[in-house]
């Protein structure tokens, strides 16, 4: 680069011009880069921009669908959870009780007068500690329009043991072995399948369940 001299000839230049001469020196010299340009374009930046906002939709789509099954996932396990409580505690304390009684409500039966082979919507027993003679004590536990009953008052001011969500669609009490002396122990097989969802849910999961209850106390 030849630098510029500024000789007496030039004292007649103009301030003005100087300047101008100056500045497209300076303008020229800092303004090349190695590939000949000073920056990004606007359009680079569109196109940076748009590239960046879709990552990001995508990514956040993700995350919130991630978000909504994990909410869903444990709806439905609270739900099931709900049940399995249900029917573990009916099954103990069929277990833990005594005079067994599956006659109301039994389809057929082939075994004893309070027995029932056929399965029933209803069983009564006597609890652990119960007086057997007060029919009052008794409990009793009953499927009716798709819910787990349970009464402690002999069948009277039964009270739900299964939430809304879930949904049974049929449920039996196979009853055998309850008159004394006989050779088999007093025995409950209790079965039941429906569907269960939470309310936010559209899917519902189905569920067949079978549970065995066996008088602990010795049937003499």
């Amino acid at each position: 680069m030849t630098p510029y001299y500024f000789s007496n000839s030039h004292s007649m230049l103009s301030n003005s011009k100087k300047a101008n001469m100056l500045r497209k020196y300076f303008s020229s010299s800092r303004g090349r880069g190695k590939s000949g340009k000073g920056g990004f374009t606007l359009v680079e930046l569109i196109v940076s921009i748009g590239l960046f906002s879709i990552v990001m939709l995508i990514s956040v789509g993700a995350l919130l669908a991630l978000t909504g099954a994990n909410r869903k996932a444990q709806a439905l396990q609270s739900v099931m959870n709900n049940l399995n409580i249900a029917l573990d505690g009916m099954v103990r304390s069929i277990r833990m009780g005594s005079d067994y009684n599956g006659s109301s409500n039994c389809t057929s039966n082939s075994g004893g007068p309070k027995d029932c082979t056929g399965g029933t919507t209803v069983f009564s027993f006597e609890p652990f500690g119960g007086n057997p003679t007060d029919p009052t004590d008794q409990w009793v536990y009953s499927y009716s329009a798709g819910r787990i009953y349970k009464s402690v008052q002999g069948g009277a001011n039964p009270i739900a043991l299964t939430s809304l969500e879930i949904t049974i669609d049929s449920m039996k009490f196979y009853v055998v072995g309850t008159q004394r002396g006989d050779t088999n122990q007093p025995k409950v097989v209790v079965t039941m399948q429906g569907t269960a969802g939470a309310s936010n849910l559209k899917t519902k999961t189905t569920f067949r369940i079978q549970a065995t209850a066996v008088q602990r106390l010795l049937d003499l």
